[in-house]
């Protein structure tokens, strides 16, 4: 058996992140990477983009959009106030975000796995406490590995159902033992498991959205929640885990508040007047336009751009395929080409915005190109199920020239629909077989979505098409997007530079029919089954490089999704209270590691 704690410092992905580390004495806190070895050298004194020597106090009063009604994060029903995962519960390790995925000691002191990780060994800090003074023990450990998997959501159920075994190692250790499916992301996905005190959630019906205050093990714990209107953590000053070496000289502020708004423009009126400390902005045009208040000119505000090394995700307009109209790739692939993205950015957003034609864009993991042959290979057992194109040039999604109606675009649509047997009679869109009308409703929940929504239905009016834009409130709309209720929605699956498990939960065949599931479009595809495997199973970055190229190249060739739009940068302001570390990690903003500068 193998000790994952790092023994010597390594190079890790330095021609992504360009981080080194140097070589260091036994370790005293563990590591463990999905590949290669750890960056951060044995015994580590504090994360890169942290300052151990930031001040605690003060607080930090942020925006949040929409609405909540539950304290209880791990459960389908309710909508969870922001920050109760992140801010009252631990996980046995915790993530170094300037790496694809590296974890390092939180509530384990040790880890260890044997070469073929089909299991994993965690040995518990004595020093881990709950916030009610309870010793972390490992019964605790075993109660909310059996609880989240039984009755936690979805995605909880689908990586814990594939431990088979789980046992207590002495006094403070547990293995947990997989069903040797192969899928060596385990070790770290059990890592990241929340842990929750048996002594206060074993009495509790764990299922139905609550707004009893939480009990973690956390930097804070919830102070007042007000559903709806606004959420507050209040630092806990006898926390165990401050002088963690993965939790030096960040979680400075004593109080963290969040306030919700329902709409975005409401909530930078709030920032403008001093009510909130700091905003990440989303809009390219709010940025562009609207940071000329008195506070920006006369340095009382201050904002950046920071550049980030995400991958793009999939921010785009999701065609829910078990709509009838919507499950033809071909009719899929004729909406993907109808959006004028190139009117949409220089009109409404001031030509910010970088055109997503991928899953992985801004990273080495996009499919470009004609497909490798370790790609071919992956592909070969499906390609009599797979569009005969699957081995080209991955498609890009067709734009117009700016102009709106740019009659190239529109005619190229028409023909891909008549193709596929649908043709215009009576100024409607119709399939030729049946009669069946191309209609659709997009159903959104940020009213700020809706300028570019109309302006997709406006093209779409050109075409014969019928789609009518719907706005609902949080708790209905995440109802609908629960059970897959809905014909089309804006989504964003952001994706890291080591994708894995998570995968299975967004595109995977078995998530495609389970309400929860971030499977929105339904796809359902024995070769990005494959795919997905492959990811999981990579015991090498180049393995893992090749299993994400086939995947992007399967999602493109699907159609599942008409792609919108990604920034290689970070947004954000601050009111000059705040102060900062000089770098942020690979992954972009990080107030957590920010502090109150007077």
């Amino acid at each position: 058996m193998a000790n994952l704690r790092p023994r010597l410092a390594a190079f890790l992905v330095a021609a992504i992140l360009g981080l080194s580390a140097l070589a260091g004495p036994a370790a005293a806190d563990p590591g463990i990477a999905m590949h290669g070895a750890p960056a951060l050298p044995p015994g580590f004194a504090h994360l890169p983009y942290a300052d151990p020597a930031a001040p605690k106090g003060g607080r930090l009063a942020v925006a949040a959009l929409g609405s909540f009604d539950s304290l209880n994060p791990f459960i389908i029903k309710g909508v969870p106030a922001r920050g109760v995962r992140q801010y009252v519960f631990e996980s046995l390790l915790a993530r170094n975000e300037d790496e694809p995925f590296t974890l390092y000691g939180l509530l384990a002191a040790d880890v260890e796995v044997p070469d073929d990780r089909a299991s994993v060994t965690f040995t518990l800090d004595p020093a881990a406490r709950f916030q009610n003074g309870e010793a972390v023990t490992v019964d605790d450990v075993l109660f909310s590995l059996d609880l989240l998997r039984r009755r936690g959501r979805p995605n909880h159920r689908f990586y814990y159902s594939k431990v088979t075994a789980a046992e207590r190692v002495g006094e403070r250790g547990v293995r947990l033992t997989f069903d040797g499916s192969g899928d060596r992301e385990l070790p770290l996905i059990l890592g990241l498991m929340p842990v929750l005190p048996r002594s206060v959630y074993g009495g509790r019906d764990f299922e139905q959205g609550t707004l009893d205050l939480p009990v973690g093990s956390g930097p804070y714990r919830v102070e007042r929640a007000d559903p709806g209107r606004q959420v507050t953590y209040r630092r806990d000053p006898d926390w165990w885990g401050r002088d963690r070496p993965i939790n030096r000289g960040r979680f400075n502020f004593d109080e963290i508040r969040y306030d919700y708004f329902r709409e975005a423009n409401v909530a930078f009126e709030a920032f403008k007047a001093g009510l909130l400390d700091a905003r990440v902005e989303t809009s390219p045009a709010r940025w562009a336009t609207g940071y000329d208040f008195p506070a920006i000119l006369d340095g009382r505000v201050e904002r950046a751009e920071v550049a980030h090394g995400r991958p793009s995700g999939m921010l785009g307009f999701v065609l829910n395929a078990r709509r009838p109209a919507l499950a033809d790739p071909a009719v899929r692939a004729a909406l993907v080409d109808s959006f004028d993205f190139e009117w949409a950015n220089r009109v409404l957003f001031h030509g910010a915005y970088r055109r997503t034609t991928g899953y992985f864009d801004n990273s080495p993991l996009a499919a470009a190109g004609p497909a490798s042959p370790a790609e071919r290979a992956l592909l070969a057992p499906f390609l009599d199920r797979l569009p005969p194109a699957i081995l080209e040039a991955p498609p890009v999604p067709l734009s117009g020239d700016g102009t709106g109606q740019d009659r190239a675009q529109l005619r190229a649509v028409f023909e891909r629909l008549a193709a596929a047997g649908w043709h215009i009679r009576d100024g409607r869109m119709q399939q030729d077989a049946t009669g069946l009308p191309l209609a659709f409703e997009i159903l959104l929940v940020q009213p700020e979505q809706e300028r570019f929504a109309l302006h997709w239905v406006r093209t779409l009016k050109r075409l014969g098409i019928e789609a009518s834009v719907r706005t609902v409130d949080s708790a209905q709309y995440q109802g609908r997007l629960e059970t897959f209720d809905f014909d089309v929605v804006v989504n964003l699956w952001a994706n890291s530079l080591s994708p894995g498990n998570e995968q299975s939960f967004y595109w995977g065949q078995e998530a495609a029919a389970q309400e929860g599931s971030r499977n929105y479009p339904g796809v359902a595809s024995p070769a990005v089954d494959a795919a997905i495997a492959a990811l999981v199973e990579s015991r090498t970055r180049d393995e893992l490089t090749v299993a994400a190229r086939t995947l992007d190249r399967l999602l493109r060739a699907g159609r599942h999704v008409v792609p919108l739009w990604y920034e290689p940068v970070d947004r954000v302001a601050w009111w000059t209270r705040l102060a900062r570390p000089p770098r942020s990690p690979a992954t972009g903003v990080d107030l957590d590691s920010w502090w109150q500068a007077r």
